[in-house]
């Protein structure tokens, strides 16, 4: 949980400082609180026995921007934390969307340089 609420507020503090643009930070916390949802649904869902939330789906959303929110929601909720195979793919994906916002942040501290 500390994690996602970290990476939230560094995200804050990049676009703050103009380092990474707002819509980013939008982006991500507008899927993060989606994500935080869903969560909670699947985890509400397998307790009824009823339709899941698709594995691929929660994936999707983490890679585009909303892994905080999931991080979030695997603690609060007690949900999908033993499954290895789940949390592999969900650092992977957490690892890739972090990828891409240190390549944002490096190209305007590239130009600077340049």
């Amino acid at each position: 949980m500390r994690l996602g609420l970290l990476s939230l507020l560094a995200l804050v503090a990049l676009v703050h400082f103009g380092v990474i643009p707002r819509w980013l930070l939008l982006l991500d916390g507008v899927l993060s609180a989606l994500l935080l949802c869903c969560y909670g649904l699947d985890k509400a869902a397998a307790r009824r026995g009823d339709h899941r939330i698709p594995e691929y789906a929660l994936h999707l959303l983490a890679l585009l921007g909303g892994w905080p929110g999931a991080a979030i929601g695997q603690q609060i909720f007690r949900h999908k934390r033993q499954k290895t195979a789940f949390l592999r793919v969900f650092w992977l994906t957490t690892l890739l969307n972090l990828s891409v916002v240190a390549w944002l942040w490096l190209i305007p501290a590239a130009k600077r340089l340049a």
